[in-house]
């Protein structure tokens, strides 16, 4: 048995006394004894393009190229159980089991964009196929290693990805990619409507796979309800839900027959099973399903048979919590044994050809893999970090004052004499409305879509007249589901358009939050930006509002926004800022690929006065085309008073505004107010700049007391050298916000402000 191990790879790095247990060594074997013991009698070698065995849609030069992306991905796994140890290797989660998805790579496009599985050895490596002059293998490795030449993360994470080939890099994803890849079926559709050039064939189809215990995740439920949501109102959404059922996750078994119990007979989800454990029965199922996705553009289920052997992971050692006849049972359907069974049935390969393939396959994933151990590492924070969060200010600032063609506005607003900037000074709610026709006709290619957002325009009104301006195919509603709500956005960022997507208020964001952080914020960073999800999401949030409607209406969490890595959040408390930020935030997303947050104070929309009823000191010109805000850029009130700075943003700028004038009248104080506008990133040094002249700081954040924005403007001045001056803060308490006058007992008001600056007197 060792003779067929040459001696230049590594033995298996375990002790005497755990022989037997390791089951990756033992499937290896298994490959091995297999061919050597058959002893059938080969048919006549098949030409190349004649099925490979009698009925197979399968031809022998199909197969023999899937049996040799099949060892591809055998041996990767066990060339990363060997060299972990080693810690030349950083992942071992492997494909064994489930190389029968090189079948669903073979059948579909490189033009189709992949959202993967992680156990999809298989199907990258006969994806590579597609493109001449790339090696799957040592693409492989680089990632296995951590190398920073990975060419699809540049060493931050093992993932399957490539950009040549359209496969957009996940994570350890379970189930948080199946709407984002619906999302892109809907969008090469949604494309043609609106006379958006595609970067894929018109023709193409989304792939996504995933497995059997995932299927049962939310978020994979609201993408299967929202695709037949989608086909049963006759709408295209060409995507390929490709579940790939091994039986288990992780531990848990998947009760036999569950998932075609649950998933063949959905209306409006297109069914079809195949025998991912071989290559020659399997092929012709795989194909028809391919086809009818394609042909019918329906959302279509492929339920592919798999197995998994050699464990979940590395870690996982199967042998202390599975007995040995059943592992012996499921390494029996190795789906390379069967297909080792059709090379020496079909007359393709000798014994002896087939093992000196399998050897030779070992080889090079282990040479690819020395090579990639020698290969450089990230090896400081500003590599890591560099695709996160990109910012070009010149390059973005010209786009944000770029004005939209004149022609474009004229007809948005319904004439020349309705421009904006030609209106009365306005409150928040219409600048915030005016602001998305302009858009609109400055990027033929946004589309604003959510709960309400069409006919009614909004809760608000905030989006009234936008769907009356720009037709159902760019401003329309979706189904109640946040989480689709921004898996669209990001299929429609994945194929080149500016999704405008709107979330009713800050706390249904919290129902989808990871399709922001796990998903649409990761992908540049684990892309090592190859691929970006430029997006401007709209959520009406913060408190206020009167009492009215409990924590759901009046949520402050700012910090569910904060904690996310290389997100941009803009929050306006003015009309004016309001236009010239959503300027800058398109902008940002457009020219850097950047995930941009306009969040909105629902109690300033209609505000009009700020220190009495009637005083219009709340309404604002709309700036005029040209004018916009630099990203981090805060604004000041009074900036040469200096007997106490007040930071804020949002509903505290008129609330600090108002308590400023009683303090001034009070203790003869000049108070200077810091309009933040920008949540994320905090702009410290702007911070840092207006505290450094202040003789008292003041911290107004309506966040709550352990996670709002207050902290960061702390930890901001106090590295910034802020020293033994009074300083105080004013803030949210740690708690939901309850219903009618009750509210403001717990979300900072104005006399609030005025006490606690009493409380800073020398």
């Amino acid at each position: 048995m060792n003779a067929a191990v040459p001696a230049a790879i590594p033995a298996w790095p375990i002790p005497a006394w755990k022989r037997g247990i390791n089951r990756a060594e033992i499937c290896d074997r298994n490959f091995a004894e297999f061919v050597r013991a058959w002893r059938g009698t080969p048919a006549p070698r098949p030409r190349d393009d004649a099925p490979v065995l009698p009925g197979s849609a399968l031809d022998a030069r199909g197969f023999r190229e899937l049996l040799e992306s099949q060892l591809i991905s055998r041996h990767l796994d066990l060339m990363a159980r060997v060299l972990r140890v080693q810690n030349k290797v950083f992942y071992t989660i492997g494909s064994s089991g489930h190389e029968g998805n090189a079948m669903v790579a073979r059948l579909t496009r490189h033009t189709d964009p992949a959202f993967l599985h992680y156990r999809s050895g298989g199907f990258m490596a006969e994806r590579f196929r597609k493109l001449p002059g790339m090696d799957p293998v040592m693409d492989s490795a680089l990632s296995f290693a951590a190398s920073a030449e990975d060419p699809a993360s540049g060493g931050r994470h093992k993932v399957w990805g490539s950009k040549p080939l359209w496969v957009l890099p996940q994570t350890s994803t379970i189930a948080s990619h199946l709407p984002k890849a619906l999302g892109t079926a809907v969008a090469i559709e949604q494309a043609r409507r609106i006379g958006h050039p595609l970067p894929v064939p018109a023709d193409s189809i989304a792939v996504c796979s995933f497995g059997d215990a995932s299927s049962n995740h939310a978020t994979a439920q609201t993408a299967f309800n929202a695709a037949a949501w989608t086909a049963y109102q006759g709408l295209p959404a060409p995507v390929l839900f490709v579940c790939e059922d091994n039986g288990i996750g992780i531990s848990v078994k998947t009760p036999d027959g569950w998932i075609g119990r649950n998933f063949r007979s959905r209306p409006d989800l297109d069914y079809f099973h195949a025998d991912g454990l071989d290559l020659a029965a399997g092929y012709g199922q795989v194909q028809a399903a391919v086809e009818h996705c394609r042909r019918t553009r329906r959302p279509t289920f492929l339920h592919l048979r798999t197995t998994r052997i050699m464990g979940h992971a590395g870690t996982d050692f199967e042998i202390e919590w599975r007995s040995i006849e059943e592992l012996c049972a499921v390494e029996a359907t190795d789906p390379l044994l069967r297909s080792a069974a059709i090379a020496l049935e079909s007359g393709l390969m000798s014994a002896d050809e087939l093992l000196a393939s399998y050897e030779a396959t070992r080889r090079r994933c282990f040479a690819a893999a020395e090579e990639a151990d020698r290969r450089p590492r990230l090896a400081s924070l500003a590599e890591v970090v560099a695709p996160l969060a990109p910012y070009t200010p010149d390059a973005v600032a010209a786009e944000a004052a770029r004005p939209a063609p004149e022609p474009a506005r004229i007809a948005a607003y319904g004439g020349e004499d309705k421009l904006p900037e030609q209106q009365a000074p306005r409150h928040l709610a219409i600048q915030i409305n005016q602001a998305l026709h302009e858009l609109m006709a400055k990027y033929p290619e946004t589309l604003l879509f959510g709960e309400d957002v069409a006919q009614k325009g909004g809760v608000y009104t905030v989006t009234k007249g936008l769907q009356k301006a720009f037709k159902g195919a760019r401003v329309f509603n979706t189904l109640l589901d946040e989480t689709m709500i921004l898996g669209l956005a990001q299929g429609y960022a994945n194929m080149g358009m500016l999704p405008l997507p709107e979330i009713q208020y800050l706390a249904y964001y919290h129902n989808a939050c990871d399709q922001i952080r796990g998903e649409a914020a990761s992908l540049q960073f684990f892309s090592n930006d190859q691929y970006r999800n430029p997006m401007l999401v709209r959520i009406a949030g913060l408190g206020y509002q009167r009492g009215f409607g409990g924590h759901f209406h009046n949520d402050n969490s700012i910090t569910a926004l904060r904690d996310i890595p290389g997100i941009v959040v803009g929050c306006p408390s003015r009309g004016d800022d309001a236009a010239t930020m959503l300027r800058t935030l398109a902008a940002l997303a457009k020219v850097d690929g950047r995930v941009a947050v306009f969040l909105e104070p629902i109690a300033l929309y209609m505000s009009k006065d700020l220190h009495e009823t009637g005083d219009g000191q709340w309404l604002f010109p709309y700036p005029q085309q040209g004018e916009a805000m630099v990203l981090g850029e805060g604004r000041v009130y009074a900036p040469d008073a200096d007997d106490l700075v007040v930071f804020t943003y949002g509903n505290g700028v008129p609330m600090s505004l108002r308590a400023a004038r009683r303090i001034e009248a009070e203790r003869g104080w000049k108070v200077r107010v810091v309009d933040l506008r920008w949540l994320v990133p905090l702009n410290e040094a702007f911070i840092v700049e207006q505290a450094r002249t202040a003789r008292r700081v003041l911290i107004v954040d309506e966040g709550r007391r352990s996670a709002g924005v207050g902290e960061g403007v702390i930890t901001a001045i106090a590295e910034g050298g802020y020293r033994a001056r009074p300083f105080g803060r004013v803030v949210g308490a740690d708690t939901y916000t309850p219903l009618a006058g009750a509210a403001f007992l717990v979300i900072p008001g104005e006399d609030d402000i005025v006490a606690a600056a009493a409380a800073l007197v020398d």
